[in-house]
């Protein structure tokens, strides 16, 4: 396993005056070698002409947010961080890997959630490169690493929990983003962490279900959705016919028996809980007859 080493270039500027003030010197000196016939100052100066030029390129820049991974003969050496004008040997290659902040949208993935429901679920993932080594020399294509690894765990995510809960305090892909956000982030990141990758941010950016099941599930939804304001409408409307029992009986407005009570709790109920206005009814006999 590679890990990063951090190295310093020799400043540029001050390493390009001095190849270029060599070539001149070895020039001139070439030319009196070759003027007084002395075929080992020639082949010395040449030598260090050579030298000179092939010294140039050890010239590198280095921009903002940019790191390049110096390799000699196929070894390793550091990685050039800094931004700047800067000289290193010659004979190293050199790698050039963007520490900027990216992104990856994957695309619309089709899985099944927890209960078996296929679903279509999206993340977008806000990602960067810390350690240049490890994402050049652990894994083949780090940026291709990203986007496999990214979809791998949100399909284990989304095969992971609900697309809505079904009791309290229960996790859901629809109902709990801030929650599936961090695992999701939390998953992405073990995945990434041996390629020198650090996941900044992930979260899901599109959810649904599948279309061939999506009008059943809407149904359903709209079922729960009566069913809960029914329950709410149900349970205010005891309140209130407690409350209006409890205040005739407190403030002896009227007496009334079981039988009353139960006709006017019956009543309430209907004008409290019904979806339309009712219709007031005179009642010209009596509960008794």
């Amino acid at each position: 396993m590679f890990q990063q080493k951090i190295v310093r270039g020799l400043p540029g500027w001050a390493a390009l005056f001095v190849l270029l003030a060599l070539a001149v010197v070895s020039i001139y000196r070439l030319i009196l070698a070759a003027r007084t016939g002395s075929p080992w100052g020639v082949a010395f100066w040449v030598i260090v002409e050579v030298i000179a030029w092939v010294g140039v390129g050890g010239l590198t820049v280095v921009n903002p947010n940019e790191a390049r991974a110096l390799l000699l003969f196929g070894r390793y050496k550091g990685t050039l961080q800094e931004a700047g004008f800067w000289w290193v040997n010659p004979l190293t290659s050199r790698r050039k890997v963007s520490l900027k902040v990216r992104n990856f949208e994957s695309g619309k993935l089709k899985v099944n959630d927890l209960d078996g429901n296929p679903i279509e679920i999206a993340a977008v993932v806000v990602w960067r490169v810390v350690d240049t080594a490890e994402a050049l020399f652990n894994v083949d294509d780090y940026e291709q690493f990203v986007h496999v690894q990214s979809e791998a765990a949100v399909r284990n995510l989304a095969s992971s929990y609900p697309y809505d809960a079904h009791e309290p305090g229960q996790i859901s892909l629809r109902m709990s983003a801030g929650e599936i956000s961090e695992r999701l982030k939390h998953e992405i990141q073990e995945r990434l962490s041996k390629a020198g990758i650090e996941v900044i941010e992930a979260r899901i950016s599109h959810l649904a279900y599948a279309p061939e099941i999506a009008n059943a599930m809407l149904r359903r939804q709209q079922a729960s959705a009566v069913i809960a304001a029914r329950q709410k409408i149900v349970e205010g409307a005891v309140g209130m016919v407690e409350m209006a029992l409890d205040l005739l009986n407190r403030h002896k407005v009227v007496e009334l028996d079981e039988e009353r009570k139960a006709a006017m709790v019956s009543n309430l109920l209907v004008v409290l809980c019904g979806e339309q206005s009712t219709q007031p009814v005179v009642n010209t006999g009596t509960l008794y007859q």
